[in-house]
Formats: C-alpha cells, sequence, structure tokens
C-alpha cells in the first residue's frame, strides 16, 4: 500500500491533468502532451493494464481495478518526491488518451528505468518512439539523472526498436521470469534540475 503521509498522497484522487501541478512536469511533442498521471486518468488507466495485449508484456504483468489504483497513487506520490515519474499520454488532436511513458526505479536495483506502453490502435504511428523519446530527455536534463535504462523481452522486437531508435543501447542480458531480457541504458549530462528549481 502506498505512503498515506507522503507528500502529494491526499489529493491524487482529485487531481486532474494539470490543477496542482509543477508547469515543467508537463512535455509536449509534435503529436503529443505527456502530464503527470493523477485522478482523472484512472478509467483510462484502468482499462489499458486490463488489456494483456498492452500489458501481459510489462512488469507485473495485467493489473486488476483495485491494483491500478494502488498504483496510481504511488506514481502521484512519487513525483512529489522525485521530480519524475509517470506520465499520461494523450494526442495533441483531440485529447485522446493513448497510453502512458515514464521513470521510476526498478525493483532489481538495475537503476531508474524508462517505461512505456501504448493502445493497440496508438501502435505502429511513431508514437511510442516520441512519447520516451520525451520522457528520456527530461530525465536526463531536467530530472538530473545521469544513467536511465530499460528494459525489454527479447522477443519484443518492436521495443528494443524504440529503444534503439531513442539513442538507448544494449549492455546486457539476463533472465526474468522464464524470459530473456534485454538491458539498454542511456547516459545523458545532466543539468542543473528544472523541477527542484521550481520547488525552492
Amino acid at each position: 500500500m502506498p505512503d498515506k503521509t507522503a507528500p502529494g498522497f491526499r489529493d491524487w484522487r482529485r487531481r486532474g491533468t494539470s490543477h496542482g501541478m509543477n508547469p515543467y512536469w508537463i512535455l509536449r511533442t509534435g503529436r503529443l502532451v505527456l502530464t503527470p498521471v493523477g485522478g482523472a486518468d484512472l478509467p483510462d488507466l484502468r482499462a489499458m493494464k486490463a488489456d494483456p495485449r498492452v500489458f501481459a508484456v510489462m512488469l507485473g504483468g495485467v493489473r486488476g481495478p483495485t491494483d491500478v489504483a494502488e498504483e496510481l497513487a504511488r506514481d502521484v506520490v512519487a513525483w512529489g518526491a522525485h521530480g519524475y515519474g509517470i506520465w499520461a499520454v494523450r494526442e495533441t488532436a483531440g485529447n485522446r488518451f493513448v497510453g502512458v511513458t515514464g521513470l521510476e526505479r526498478r525493483p532489481d536495483g538495475r537503476g531508474v528505468a524508462l517505461r512505456f506502453a501504448l493502445e493497440p490502435e496508438a501502435q505502429g504511428r511513431g508514437l511510442a518512439r516520441e512519447a520516451a523519446g520525451a520522457a528520456l530527455r527530461y530525465g536526463h536534463n531536467h530530472a538530473g539523472l545521469d544513467r536511465i535504462v530499460a528494459v525489454a523481452r527479447e522477443t519484443n522486437i518492436g521495443s528494443r526498436i524504440v529503444l534503439g531508435a531513442i539513442g538507448m543501447t544494449e549492455c546486457d542480458r539476463f533472465a526474468q521470469n522464464g524470459y530473456r531480457m534485454v538491458l539498454f541504458e542511456s547516459f545523458g549530462r545532466p543539468t542543473a534540475s528544472v523541477a527542484d528549481a521550481w520547488r525552492r
């Protein structure tokens, strides 16, 4: 369960896509707007994370409704604690929810990892590369992260292509839950954290 005393926990359910949010956390690309996940995203997140076409290959697999709500609460807290986390990804034209991307520390100790998942209808259009690339740049340039990792199943060629296309390189392979995994990494030269400057 998330820590109910942590900063940001109390208002996660009533947060929309911009209320009470550091403006530097909102990212825009040519076709997308990325906003830190909040309570208004819960229906879209529940639908996507219950879809095996999307989340069967993700760390932790398909989630139930309660699991998604608890995960969202933790994600909101993470933004306040670290200045980075998970974004909801929407198309600028029409504001349609298409998926998530973000940065979070892996439980296996391999570091802060880039993650992304898109709805099936949004795949094959270069949107994953666009969203994941924006998250990676934010991590290096604004969140002060020197090294960012990402993990994909060896057989998940699509995700591996995306990670390579945004400049990440393969650095290791390992076994996880019966699957061969590929570890990617990216090194940047962090500038002073914009998120930390905003909080000060």
